[in-house]
């Protein structure tokens, strides 16, 4: 395990999300975007968790894949099913290509949001029960240091 790429997936991740929610404050948001962002985030707070457990990243975009991976690891990753994260795959391609284009409601954007906030909680629960230091502000800052010396 590199604990240090599992804090650059988390860093990366965390700008996805701070994108969404920043989106939403605004009067016309664009939820298209906002899904985006939130199916972006979920994938790589999974991913993040299958590199600490040592695992090759496969490129995919599908969350269920991705949840599917975690559960060999920890079967508990299947209640990630009931906070419907398997949903935001969805917004990963067909909202943003297509023949036909999709955009979100609200409503929907808000939920996405929840449902990444969820994955988020359960995700660092996990890592912190296997020792990871899971304090988010510490490892913006560490990430981005390390980035701007580069």
């Amino acid at each position: 395990m590199n604990e240090n790429t599992v804090k650059k997936w988390i860093a990366k991740a965390e700008s996805d999300l701070k994108i969404a929610k920043d989106e939403m404050q605004l009067t016309d948001p664009a939820t298209d975007a906002v899904c985006f962002h939130t199916q972006q985030f979920v994938e790589k707070y999974l991913k993040a968790f299958l590199i600490f457990h040592g695992e090759p990243l496969k490129r995919t975009h599908d969350i269920t894949t991705l949840i599917d991976e975690c559960a060999k690891i920890d079967p508990d990753f299947e209640k990630l099913y009931e906070f419907d994260a398997d949903e935001l795959t969805n917004y990963a391609v067909e909202v943003r290509y297509g023949d036909v284009f999709y955009f979100p409601s609200e409503e929907e954007a808000k939920k996405a949001i929840e449902i990444a906030e969820k994955v988020k909680r359960f995700v660092l629960e996990k890592l912190g029960a296997k020792g990871f230091d899971v304090k988010i502000e510490q490892i913006l800052k560490e990430v981005r240091d390390e980035l701007s010396q580069k």
